[in-house]
């Protein structure tokens, strides 16, 4: 097995290991919470219970983006701490029902993909585990994922518009 694979394998299984416990805990304290879209009993509910499969796909995706040992893994901790800290403050902005810092924290993440590269799979795992514990884990990857998917067309336009400039 490669290194790659046996790190892939180990992210993923404390992955899975984390989220296990977390709806082992929910299970035992009043059950698996289902979140409805827009918070509308109407819409449909999105079970916790799908971190079981998304954390540990995203964490074994991340990890495929683990530098080599030799490698500086400064900015790898920091796609994933940062992202992490933003979506717990955004998630207890939430529980104490703080709207306008929410909305700050929101519009905030928003203008940070923008500027920083918020695209990265790391990037993306440090945000739903910071907001999994509230919003499970699905939620905030579907969220997560079109503010990854606007960081990388906003960027790659920009590369694109640079080189361009840099040929006229």
């Amino acid at each position: 097995m490669t290194p790659t694979t046996d790190l892939r394998l180990r992210f993923a299984a404390l992955a899975l290991m984390a989220e296990a416990l977390h709806l082992g805990w929910e299970a035992l304290h009043g059950g698996i919470v289902t979140h409805h879209l827009l918070q509308r009993a109407d819409l449909p509910g999105l079970s916790n219970a799908w971190g079981l499969l998304v954390l540990p796909a995203l964490a074994a995706w991340a990890a495929g983006r683990w530098p080599a040992p030799a490698g500086p893994r400064r900015s790898f901790l920091a796609g994933l701490v940062l992202p992490l800290l933003l979506g717990a403050a955004l998630s207890l902005a939430f529980q104490a029902q703080l709207q306008s810092a929410t909305e700050a924290l929101f519009f905030g993440t928003l203008l940070a993909a923008v500027l920083l590269p918020a695209h990265r799979p790391e990037c993306l795992l440090g945000f739903v585990l910071g907001m999994s514990w509230t919003f499970g884990a699905l939620l905030p990857t579907l969220i997560g994922g079109l503010i990854a998917s606007a960081s990388w067309l906003l960027r790659s336009v920009a590369r694109w518009a640079w080189s361009v400039a840099g040929r006229a």
